[in-house]
């Protein structure tokens, strides 16, 4: 079913329709089961007198809210690029599920207090039939929810979806504790259902915390995966006419838009075309086959100059000795006695930049004699 809906809203001519599509069929799909399962829940925990079926209810308002906010996140994500959003608006996705969860944090916030009044003055939840029916019903939902929201998410590589995904399986775990405090009370006559509503309040405001810090750091740009940077390094390896690369850096302007920059090593002997035709392809390689557009800088390197490659060998001798962890690259000699390059600085260096240049400085001088140095700290964290 889901496969056959994917192929009906997914029939699209730009990847980009081809994710408002899907997003929309998410959103779609996630109303009108939420809207199901809320209708039913707060009818049943009204009837029973039920804190916690009734807080399991709200859960799943809340989730249908968050399905509205799907669509109108999906909708305006996909709006072209203008003068005010050059970049385009797919950061909107973020916006929505970071909304989506500060509701989820404020209710559960909700209905922790109505849990400590409920746990304070207890009272008998009305067991009937009906109440357990509708709670399997509501756990056999959530199950297929949780798949829906995961092979979409899969499909167009979605983090707002897969989190949504792992969200409804959670909720499954919730609706559980909610019959087995009903199951509980009828058995035994002990009244749990404020102490499993409290319980249940503390998940959704676990739940909804987790998500703000996950949008908080999607908004304020976060590391690429592991995934996405071996393929780039494979990638940038596999071209033999380049001497090596240093710098990568990686950002995006929301799922689809991941831009990068890098500096290219190249001989110093080659032509303005001959250098610029090279990065050209690889930018188009980074575009094509990865969906990255990447910026190349040209770091000249005098392969044939032995006064240079000696010194720079010597250089880069003493740079790695003197921490672990330690790489150099840029290496300039300006003059006879000044000379500039970067030293990229790993996270768990035991030495400030401040002893770095100064040890730096008085190793050179003792093998080169007086030395001006230009030093450039780089501390990436994408090498961690």
């Amino acid at each position: 079913m889901i496969r056959f809906l994917i192929r009906k809203f997914a029939a699209q001519d730009t990847p980009e329709k081809r994710r408002t599509g899907i997003g929309r069929l998410a959103g779609i799909l996630g109303f009108l089961s939420n809207a199901i399962l809320f209708i039913g829940k707060f009818a049943i925990g009204l009837a029973a007198g039920s804190v916690s079926i009734m807080a399991d209810a709200i859960n799943s308002l809340t989730d249908t809210a968050s399905s509205i906010l799907t669509l109108v996140g999906f909708q305006i994500a996909a709006k072209p690029a203008d003068k005010e959003h050059p970049f385009g608006h797919e950061r909107f996705e973020y916006i929505s599920g970071f909304l989506i969860s500060l509701v989820m944090t404020f209710v559960g916030f909700q209905f922790l207090l109505s849990s400590f009044e409920k746990i304070r003055h207890p009272q008998s939840v009305k067991l009937h039939l009906i109440v357990f029916l509708v709670l399997i019903l509501s756990i056999l939902i959530k199950v297929w929810q949780s798949r829906m929201y995961r092979t979409l998410g899969s499909t167009i590589q979605s983090s707002t979806l897969k989190a949504t995904g792992q969200d409804a399986l959670n909720d499954v775990l919730t609706t559980v504790a909610v019959l087995l405090s009903a199951v509980i009370e009828g058995v035994t006559g002990w009244r749990v259902d404020g102490w499993i509503g409290f319980l249940i309040a503390c998940y959704i405001i676990y739940s909804g915390i987790t998500m703000v810090k996950s949008f908080i750091d999607e908004l304020m740009g976060s590391r690429p995966t592991q995934e996405e940077l071996t393929a780039m390094e494979k990638m940038l390896k596999g071209y033999p006419d380049i001497l090596g690369y240093h710098d990568l850096l990686v950002h995006n302007y929301g799922p689809q838009k991941k831009f990068a920059s890098v500096h290219i090593e190249v001989d110093d002997r080659w032509t303005l075309n001959q250098a610029h035709d090279v990065i050209n392809h690889i930018e188009k390689d980074f575009r094509n086959q990865l969906d990255v557009e990447l910026v190349c800088h040209l770091d000249p390197v005098a392969l044939q100059n032995d006064a240079y490659q000696k010194q720079r060998a010597l250089v880069e001798a003493i740079v790695i000795n003197v921490a672990p962890g330690l790489t150099m690259h840029d290496f300039r000699i300006l003059s006879p006695q000044r000379m500039s390059f970067d030293v990229v600085v790993p996270k768990k260096c035991p030495l400030t930049d401040q002893e770095l240049k100064e040890t730096l400085q008085f190793k050179i001088q003792q093998q080169l004699g007086e030395q001006k140095l230009e030093i450039t700290f780089d501390h990436t964290y994408l090498l961690d």
